[in-house]
């Protein structure tokens, strides 16, 4: 039986992994258990699961003390860091630095301190599992040893989110409520803009970059709307290989927590028979967010992590009502231009995310 401590747990991550342990008695137990403010849910949940550790970091004195100390107790199998946004970094850090199984769902972590965090995983022998389903799928192609020479090109998957072909005029008037509606995922707030305004794959290509130790040159991205091909990875003898399942983050999440056994299950399947694909070009003049993060990996630092924070200050501003869809972008691109880059180090991190709590 694995031991599981799972942050989060009551976000969209966190309710579908406590719905795979729900469905594989015996298999897991679930130790430990973080949420912030959804204390109701929160509660039945620890009723439900009974873990030793509890975590509310919602009114918490220091939660981000908490977060680290619940992510590294010595009892846990697995962490599965199902965090949204900044808040997951020192967990992440705290999991790696105690040689955890870290089931990796908080992809701003490796955004913020994508080089710290691999580096700390390779010195503790700590395993990363991303339970994304796009860096789960490039997972599945490359575990087996397959040589960075080989690499030719990554290439992302994008819904392209609910705004997809519209003009410039339609963008300016979006509102928070169609702004979350994603046309195929089921997600949290934060994770719902960030796929509408394509920053959501700006992390993943920062997050390609650390977690497969990948030149961001050899990453690409593709609007593919129909969401079954995952990624895709071409070699240098121009194969191709995919990952493909039905849009369901039950498929990722289960399969990093029965790694590295593929565990049978209900789940819905891939019709072949029904398969009509569309593959197209990214617009970055109006959805820029791939393109800063092609500018924040060449510049290093903590230029990263300055656009993985004022992202979260702009989606909570757009969600506010206090700027437009398309100053999310104005946001970002203004902290980029006014912040000093320097090394990226804890104590720089630690910095620069006191200016930019929200």
């Amino acid at each position: 039986m694995k031991r599981i401590v799972l942050l989060g747990s009551t976000g969209s991550i966190g309710t579908q992994t406590l719905d795979i342990v729900r469905a594989n008695p015996g298999e897991f137990e679930i130790i430990g258990l973080c949420a912030h403010s959804n204390t109701q849910l929160f509660q039945q949940q620890v009723r439900e699961f009974r873990p030793k550790y509890v975590v509310q970091t919602g009114v918490s004195e220091n939660p981000g003390l908490a977060l680290a100390s619940l992510a590294s107790v010595g009892e846990a199998d697995i962490v599965v860091n199902a965090l949204a946004g900044s808040s997951g970094l020192l967990p992440t850090l705290a999991a790696c630095k105690a040689g955890k199984v870290l089931a990796q769902a908080n992809k701003e972590s490796l955004v913020m301190a994508g080089q710290l965090i691999m580096e700390m995983a390779q010195k503790t022998g700590a395993q990363i599992l991303p339970i994304d389903s796009e860096p789960s799928a490039i997972w599945q192609m490359l575990r087996h040893n397959e040589p960075q020479s080989g690499i030719e090109k990554i290439i992302l998957t994008a819904s392209g989110g609910p705004f997809w072909k519209w003009k410039r005029e339609e963008l300016m008037q979006v509102s928070a409520e169609q702004a979350l509606k994603h046309p195929t995922w089921k997600m949290g707030e934060k994770v719902s803009i960030d796929s509408a305004t394509l920053m959501n794959k700006a992390f993943e290509i920062i997050e390609t970059r650390w977690l497969f130790d990948v030149p961001p040159e050899k990453i690409d991205v593709t609007v593919h709307r129909q969401s079954t091909v995952h990624a895709l990875v071409q070699f240098c003898d121009g194969n191709f290989s995919a990952v493909l399942s039905a849009p369901d983050m039950k498929i990722p999440i289960a399969h990093a927590l029965f790694y590295p056994q593929r565990k049978p299950n209900n789940f819905a399947r891939v019709d072949f028979l029904q398969l009509q694909w569309t593959f197209e070009k990214p617009d970055y003049s109006l959805f820029e967010g791939p393109r800063l993060a092609y500018e924040v990996l060449a510049a290093g630092g903590i230029m990263p992590a300055v656009f993985c924070l004022a992202d979260e200050m702009a989606v909570s501003q757009f969600l506010q009502g206090q700027i437009s869809f398309l100053e999310i972008y104005d946001v970002i691109k203004r902290a980029l231009d006014n912040v000093k880059n320097t090394e990226c180090s804890l104590e720089a991190l630690e910095e620069i995310s006191k200016q930019w709590t929200l």
